[in-house]
């Protein structure tokens, strides 16, 4: 049974598969994750159908494979995205995302007076509700949301 012909971006033989990204978010994922740096084979689909989303989006990355930093940025931006690490074009492994207790030099803190705006130092974030998504500042203490952040 050979279903790859029915896929709608070509297979890939060994890389990572990010899977099921929210078709508004697909180029911030891009970005976030520096793939315009990249010189290996990267394709991008946008708006394919979805029985979830309705319509998603998709990148593959050929001889790519993504640390837990890397990862739990994706959280920030796109919760519940599914990666497929992928070897000889079979999937060795899935990978869903979920957001970290803490973050650390991915998003800026929303409070002016805050020493991570004032100093050149790494935010850090403590994660208090990944429901709602509500972010404490370990410095400042201010909580923001999540859907309210500006990434660094």
């Amino acid at each position: 049974m050979n279903n790859k012909k029915e896929l709608q971006v070509a297979a890939l033989e060994n890389g990572t598969v990010i899977d099921h990204i929210p078709s508004d978010k697909v180029f911030t994922v891009v970005s976030l994750l520096n793939l315009e740096q990249m010189n290996s084979n990267i394709t991008i689909g946008n708006n394919l159908e979805s029985k979830k989303l309705g319509k998603k989006g998709i990148i593959k990355i050929a001889d790519k494979f993504f640390t837990d930093e890397e990862i739990s940025k994706l959280s920030v931006i796109a919760a519940n995205v599914k990666l497929n690490v992928i070897k000889n074009y079979e999937v060795v492994e899935k990978k869903e995302v979920q957001m970290p207790d803490e973050l650390k030099g991915i998003v800026k803190c929303n409070n002016p007076k805050c020493i991570t705006n004032n100093e050149p130092m790494q935010t850090r974030f403590h994660v208090t509700d990944k429901e709602l998504g509500i972010l404490k500042c370990h410095y400042c203490e201010k909580e923001q949301r999540i859907d309210n952040i500006k990434l660094i």
